[in-house]
């Protein structure tokens, strides 16, 4: 006898699940019923950079949507003021609750707000299947939580019921964890899936924060951008990254983030900066005042020591890397052997600029590249501490796990920099061996292959590649002539720091250019979208964040406080739900609060952020219409042969 075919034992598999025609066409009735539902909230976040404060509002206020969901279900029943203190309940309930408590939290208060509470998550989870809704409940109170939702009160009998288990939760002292249950699970209903395009470290103070936040969100995808590839790149031992994430947050004054967050030792740091550097007062190097350390205050003058230090350890790092491999055409990258040590002049594209700072203690002139037993001493106390912090190996991790050079996702395409181009609007071919060429999706494939190398296999060259990510003309999620870090220290004049953007950032704007990215990424022209981040949108200058007749979206708008005075306002999340896309254009700087009694500021959660609508749906979006409904469309296929083959006797 011949084997079976490849059906007949797909088939065989999928009636080990399905033994019976009758189970497989009530398979069949339940996914045809989910395929009717509307489609879930998808959220997009680009640009964090530590702004784990402004994140956590946005995130957990669903932009504003949580508060218009109150106003449409409680305006009868609840003033503004309540209205506002409810809100602010449900996105920080375990501060809000301790506040409560020290001031008294009756039993009748208690019950008010999980009868609000449980009337609200009703509400928002009537487009989801009864079993998504189950995977959004916290663990501890699922089955009373799943209870509540689902019993109808209008029989006495039942109503009876819901009132002993909301009494039994209440008498046994647990009300408090209740709410904070169940304002979790409100948050999870409001944000179905969430996509963050790139960019979730560096110059704000609390990357960790942000990533244990997303670590904990059900549903996730994240597009790495060029400063998450430095960090992950350092997780994987690249030396020169170890040095620039730890020269980027002393630039920022981040000490926190490394100290406190990630158990990084950056005492031998400090040490061997106030030694080498003691007469110096390395006026180039003071550090930007964005944030306030909040466990470990250094002062600005041992903090610009450090900064120096680590930014002359990182040049030569990179000048090693570059030497090592020529194929990355960045010679002129090579800084410290452009200087003229003699004449403390640095060559930079033909000019010769006089130096701002020329005092080089650990420079050998005749061996710029070579570091001293200091700097390797230091460099390896700052290697061992990254390769030991338990925390950036597990955000290392979910980054790898979750994330990807791009994301194909409901007819949109999600990615943080660019496709390399020409000026022509053909794609960039790049090679980087001399050998084998790759340009568009190719490229991009390219790219995330290299950098899974380098974590799971750590060979030296997928290593040295993640530098060239984090800075390279031709990487994608970088896109520009250079890293200009070197000429801001030493030079200072904005002629010889000009970045050159790679024609992508301009050609983009063009709906020819965004259709010719579609078919490359076998997506539809007339109902794609492209989200892109990496470059702040200038909305104070009159720039749109919509650009190419609607085709792209570049949500780069502020987040961080380091862009806010370009961009004018405090981000951007893109909406898309089952009616529309929409942007949520959030306060500006001038209009953040202090939470009360806690110290720190967060984007004005009373203040709704203007909401943009820029593309109705005619129809209601239903999960038919979804990448899931492609995939549930297969599965009712298959079911359906199933069944055929049980009434044929062939199962």
């Amino acid at each position: 006898m011949g084997s079976k075919t490849l059906d007949q034992k797909y088939l065989k598999l999928l009636s080990e699940k399905y033994p019976t025609a009758a189970a497989a066409k009530s398979e069949i009735i339940n996914l045809t019923a989910i395929m009717s539902l509307p489609k879930g909230t998808e959220y997009f976040f680009s640009d964090l950079h530590g702004e784990y404060e402004a994140f956590i509002n946005l995130l957990r206020s669903a932009s504003g949507t949580i508060m218009d969901k109150i106003k449409m279900y409680f305006s009868d029943s609840m003033t503004a003021e309540e209205q506002e203190k409810f809100a602010h309940l449900i996105y920080f309930p375990e501060e809000t609750l301790r506040t409560y408590k020290a001031n008294g939290f009756t039993s009748e208060e208690q019950k008010i707000n999980i009868f609000r509470l449980i009337r609200l998550s009703k509400e928002m989870s009537s487009k989801y299947t009864r079993s998504k809704v189950r995977k959004k409940i916290p663990d501890e109170y699922r089955y009373a939580i799943e209870e509540l939702l689902n019993v109808d009160t209008t029989e006495m009998d039942k109503k009876r019921y819901y009132d002993e288990i909301i009494n039994s939760i209440i008498d046994s002292n647990s009300g408090a964890e209740f709410i904070s249950s169940l304002c979790i699970l409100i948050q999870r209903l409001a944000v179905d899936k969430l996509h963050i395009i790139g960019d979730i470290f560096d110059r704000g103070p609390r990357a960790d924060i942000i990533m244990n936040e997303l670590m904990a969100f059900p549903d996730v995808d994240i597009q790495w951008g060029n400063h998450d590839i430095s960090w992950m790149g350092a997780a994987c031992g690249n030396l020169a990254l170890v040095a620039n994430v730890v020269r980027i947050a002393v630039s920022y004054n981040n000490f926190d983030v490394l100290e406190d967050g990630y158990g990084i030792n950056l005492r031998p740091l400090s040490m061997f900066a106030s030694r080498v550097y003691k007469d110096d007062e390395c006026k180039c190097f003071m550090p930007k005042l964005l944030d306030e350390n909040i466990y470990d205050n250094v002062d600005v003058q041992t903090a610009a020591k450090m900064h120096k230090a680590i930014s002359i350890i990182q040049f030569k790092l990179e000048g090693q890397i570059i030497e090592r491999h020529p194929e990355y055409h960045l010679d002129d990258r090579n800084v410290l052997k452009r200087i003229n040590y003699e004449k403390n002049t640095v060559n930079i594209e033909g000019v010769d600029y006089p130096l701002r700072d020329t005092k080089f203690p650990t420079i050998n002139p005749k061996k710029p590249l070579e570091l001293t037993d200091g700097e390797q001493e230091l460099l390896y106390s700052l290697v061992s501490s990254f390769r030991h912090s338990e925390l950036l190996n597990r955000h290392v991790e979910f980054l790898y796990n979750k994330g990807e050079m791009y994301t194909c996702c409901n007819s949109n395409l999600l990615y943080h920099g660019c496709i390399p181009m020409n000026e022509d609007g053909t794609f960039k071919e790049v090679s980087f061996d001399g050998k084998h060429f790759y340009k568009g999706r190719a490229l991009l494939d390219y790219t995330e292959k290299v950098v899974r190398e380098a974590y799971y296999t750590k060979k030296p060259a997928a290593v040295d590649f993640m530098w060239y990510l984090w800075c390279g003309k031709n990487s994608s999620v970088y896109g520009k002539s250079k890293m200009s870090a070197f000429e801001g220290y030493f030079i200072g004049k904005p002629e010889s720091r000009k970045e050159v953007y790679n024609p992508y950032y301009k050609l983009s704007n063009q709906e020819e250019i965004c259709d010719k990215i579609f078919e490359e990424f076998d997506l539809h022209p007339a109902t794609s979208h492209i989200i892109n981040g990496h470059v702040p949108v200038k909305i104070k200058d009159g720039e749109s964040p919509v650009k190419a007749n609607g085709k792209l979206y570049v949500i780069d708008g502020g987040i961080s406080k380091a862009y806010r005075t370009k961009t004018g306002i405090a981000g951007y999340t893109l909406i898309f739900n089952s009616h529309h896309i929409a942007l949520a254009e959030h306060t500006s700087p001038s209009n953040e609060v202090e939470l009360a009694g806690q110290g720190r500021s967060y984007i004005n959660y009373r203040v709704s952020p203007v909401m943009k609508i820029t593309e109705r749906m005619t129809e209601r979006m239903r999960v038919a219409d979804t990448d899931v409904g492609e995939v549930l469309r297969e599965q009712i296929h298959d079911l359906k042969l199933l069944v055929k083959a049980y009434e044929d006797g062939k199962a």
